[in-house]
């Protein structure tokens, strides 16, 4: 865990979220400033600052993020499709430091 980190902050129950899973090592929550009327992140509770950041011990994780990330989409009213977006370092427009995969649709969502 990072001490000045939100999303780490998140996972310990320490900053509320709309929570729309939650497993032993992954989180999933509502993005607090959507894009589209659909917007969630998934989380690893584990903190790695970015994908960059990411080691082959993560391979596995890495891989349940994103076998959960359809799941949670139709879930939550995605039966059309939706879009994985994972925000790389400054240069990506990484703005939150702990590695997350937004998920976004519903009726066209803009670009992020």
């Amino acid at each position: 865990m990072s001490e000045d980190c939100i999303f780490c902050k998140i996972v310990a129950g320490e900053i509320p979220c709309k929570k729309i899973y939650e497993g032993n090592d992954i989180l999933a929550f509502h993005d607090i400033h959507p894009v589209a009327p659909v917007h969630f992140m998934i989380i690893p509770k584990e903190h790695i600052a970015s994908l960059a950041d990411a080691h082959v011990r993560h391979e596995e994780l890495l891989g349940r993020i994103l076998l959960l990330a359809p799941i949670l989409a139709k879930e939550q009213g995605l039966d059309d499709g939706f879009r994985t977006i994972i925000n790389t370092g400054r240069g990506g427009g990484q703005e939150v430091f702990h590695l997350h995969v937004h998920v976004i649709g519903g009726n066209g969502p803009r670009p992020m």
